[in-house]
């Protein structure tokens, strides 16, 4: 028996619109935003340096370690 993973929920152009837009905006601030990842059970914390548009990678920072992750597992982002 196949062993099945859960997918990734799908989104409307419009939230993934709205995502990026945050994602935009916490680059810009340069605080640290806490982003909910597909996936995992921890949340991911830290500063927005890069938005990759051509591998579709959000670089994020914390304490000089920098993460990347995918844009489309990215399921939130917030202030925390």
């Amino acid at each position: 028996m196949a062993k099945t993973t859960p997918k990734r929920p799908t989104r409307d152009e419009f939230e993934l619109e709205e995502l990026g837009n945050q994602l935009v905006e916490a680059k810009e601030d340069g605080d640290e935003r806490t982003l909910s990842v597909w996936g995992e059970a921890e949340k991911v914390r830290g500063r927005i340096t890069v938005l990759d548009s051509r591998t579709r990678l959000v670089h994020v920072e914390k304490e000089g370690v920098t993460r990347k992750i995918p844009f489309l597992d990215i399921m939130k982002v917030s202030c925390e």
